[in-house]
């Protein structure tokens, strides 16, 4: 039975179909033929990299700790000469320290001794120096007593007397009166009279000033003895003013060497060594 044209056509397109669909399937299994060679190969590739990779670390890794291990060896070979340098440091270090105390302990003691030496050393130079001192002012004094005595003794005056007209030694000041208390001739009172007081005893008399004028250096004092009493007016400084009193009509003499004012007046009393020295008493 022969085919329609439909048929035909139908047929026609059957059979390109099945072409097309064979042909897209070839083409799809090489594709994947293909992406699979492509995938091995890559995988290969990359698994060779890794493998590369791998041993590269592995190798790496080797001489990190080769490094590692020398270095270690190093150090530790350092630190030993390290440990050994810092011991003998710090027993050097130490030695020094011990030097520098002995040496300080002995120069404080050298420096107090020669401090103690030079305080000894100075002393005695003061001594010395004192001594020097002392002698030099001794000296002196020396000196000026013997100047002062020499002055004194040619200020020592010979005053005539209101009673016996004789030339008296008489002293003018403390000093003058002392040297004659020295020569031993007379016995010597030294006294002071107020005006308006009660009378003065000096050795075995009384005394009492009744006036004075100090700018004319005049006075005027009464002398109680032997139940008499004798004035001595208008008298001046440095006179002798003599009266008799005693069994023994022993001569005594009155000397006042200053008027301090109108109400006092200062000298001495001046009696024989035969009489007994008493205190003056107000």
């Amino acid at each position: 039975m022969s085919e329609t044209p439909q048929q035909e056509i139908i047929s026609s397109s059957s059979g390109g179909s099945s072409l097309v669909r064979n042909l897209l399937l070839a083409v799809g299994g090489i594709f994947i033929v293909v992406v699979v060679i492509f995938m091995i190969q890559v995988y290969s590739r990359f698994d060779d990299f890794e493998r590369k990779q791998v041993a590269s670390q592995e190798v790496l890794a080797k001489k990190i700790a080769e490094s590692n291990s020398q270095n270690q060896a190093s150090l530790n070979v350092l630190s030993q000469r390290l440990g050994i340098t810092q011991q003998e440091l710090k027993k050097k270090a130490s030695e020094l320290q011990r030097q520098e105390r002995e040496t300080a302990t002995r120069l404080t003691a050298q420096a107090a001794v020669e401090e103690q030496t030079k305080q000894q050393i100075g002393a005695i130079t003061g001594e010395v120096s004192g001594v020097k001192g002392d002698v030099g002012k001794v000296r002196e004094d020396v000196s000026s007593t013997r100047s002062d005595l020499e002055t004194t003794k040619s200020k020592l005056e010979h005053a005539i007397g209101d009673l016996n007209k004789h030339s008296e030694l008489i002293a003018t000041s403390h000093d003058e009166l002392e040297l004659l208390k020295h020569r031993g001739d007379r016995n010597y009172f030294e006294f002071t009279l107020t005006k308006g007081k009660q009378p003065t005893h000096v050795a075995t008399v009384n005394l009492e000033l009744k006036k004075a004028d100090p700018k004319k250096s005049k006075f005027t004092l009464y002398v109680m003895a032997d139940d008499k009493k004798i004035e001595k007016k208008d008298r001046s400084i440095n006179e002798p003013l003599q009266f008799y009193t005693g069994r023994d009509h022993n001569l005594y003499e009155v000397v006042i060497n200053t008027v301090d004012n109108k109400n006092q007046i200062s000298g001495y009393l001046s009696t024989p060594k035969s009489i007994a020295t008493a205190a003056i008493t107000h």
